[in-house]
């Protein structure tokens, strides 16, 4: 089988042959495909990398605290190993740890945005098998170091949807 690029009488308008030139545009439709393919992959793996210390953590219906700051996570795993953001530390350690990285946090903030113990929030991963005890211990030396913004993490039950909390109470004259 052969095609005739031609004119309809099969000659070409000035007697000779017409060539075809190669086409020197930039074909976009595989990048296109490439990116998002490479934007599910990320969207997908995201979600993974934000705890690194495998916990079982307790279940509960409280509705999520919107944050817009990068808390730091102390993890406490079901043998009662204590992390800081991945990287193991002892009881003893566990406060002037936390104290230098609020320390850093505050001197690498912009200037008028707080800083120190009182403005660092902290998210405590627990893990459900662990007696309460030692959960209430690390809290209790965080609270003590002079960090108010502590948060005890959970995770809602599949096929249950969160509580939405009470109103504020009105503030009494």
């Amino acid at each position: 089988m052969g095609v005739s690029l031609s004119h309809a009488t099969g000659r070409a308008r000035s007697g000779r042959r017409r060539t075809l030139r190669p086409n020197a545009d930039i074909n976009v439709t595989p990048f296109v495909d490439v990116m998002l393919v490479l934007l599910i992959v990320f969207m997908v793996t995201a979600p993974l990398l934000t705890v690194g210390v495998p916990v079982d953590l307790p279940q509960t219906r409280a509705q999520n605290i919107p944050t817009k700051e990068q808390p730091l996570q102390v993890t406490i795993d079901a043998q009662g190993q204590i992390y800081v953001q991945k990287k193991q530390v002892a009881m003893e350690d566990l406060v002037p740890m936390l104290t230098a990285i609020a320390k850093a946090q505050s001197q690498g903030a912009a200037a008028g945005a707080g800083g120190g113990p009182a403005e660092t929030r902290i998210f405590v991963f627990g893990d459900q098998a662990l007696a309460y005890g030692r959960i209430m211990q690390v809290m209790g030396a965080i609270t003590s170091a002079g960090f108010t913004r502590v948060a005890l993490i959970s995770e809602t039950p599949k096929g249950q949807a969160a509580l939405t909390p009470a109103p504020a109470p009105a503030p009494r004259r």
